[in-house]
């Protein structure tokens, strides 16, 4: 079977997240979104927090599913025999970045493969940083995220 795994922090998950993850359920079986603790960064939601939300945005498609990690991302697809991550690119910049990485996991583990996918060109310019501020400074994300998304953002900055 082909399988894949989506590793992201998705603080929070958003449209452009979830167009990724679309697309990968056209070449893959099933695509299981990782979230990614990174100990450098302080997230706006919790683990559970945000594992309940990426639940719900992604209950239409049975064959995504959601898991954790806290350690290496190619660590994480050897433990559980998944060969390819799927990464969204909006920009050069974010392709520069990728690539190291893409590299560097391959190094670590020569049979590990990364698969890049463009996002939508309307989601080109979206990140969970510019929908956390957005969110925080009052500003509507509706067209940003999921419902269950915007509905936590608002109890989080206490505009509910």
């Amino acid at each position: 079977m082909d399988v894949a795994i989506y590793p992201g922090s998705f603080d929070p998950i958003t449209n452009g997240h979830l167009n990724i993850l679309e697309r990968a359920l056209d070449i893959f079986s099933e695509v299981t979104l990782l979230v990614a603790i990174n100990p450098s960064k302080k997230p706006l939601f919790t683990l559970e927090e945000s594992m309940e939300m990426i639940s719900e945005a992604i209950s239409s498609w049975p064959q995504a599913r959601v898991d954790y990690h806290d350690g290496l991302t190619v660590d994480y697809a050897r433990e559980h025999g998944i060969r390819t991550a799927v990464r969204g690119l909006r920009a050069v910049t974010d392709f520069e970045h990728e690539f190291a990485m893409a590299l560097t996991n391959r190094s670590l583990w020569p049979e590990f493969d990364t698969v890049f996918l463009m996002t939508k060109a309307e989601y080109m310019y979206l990140s969970s940083s510019v929908v956390r501020q957005v969110s925080q400074m009052g500003g509507q994300v509706d067209q940003f995220v999921p419902k269950c998304v915007e509905r936590r953002l608002r109890q989080k900055f206490g505009h509910a």
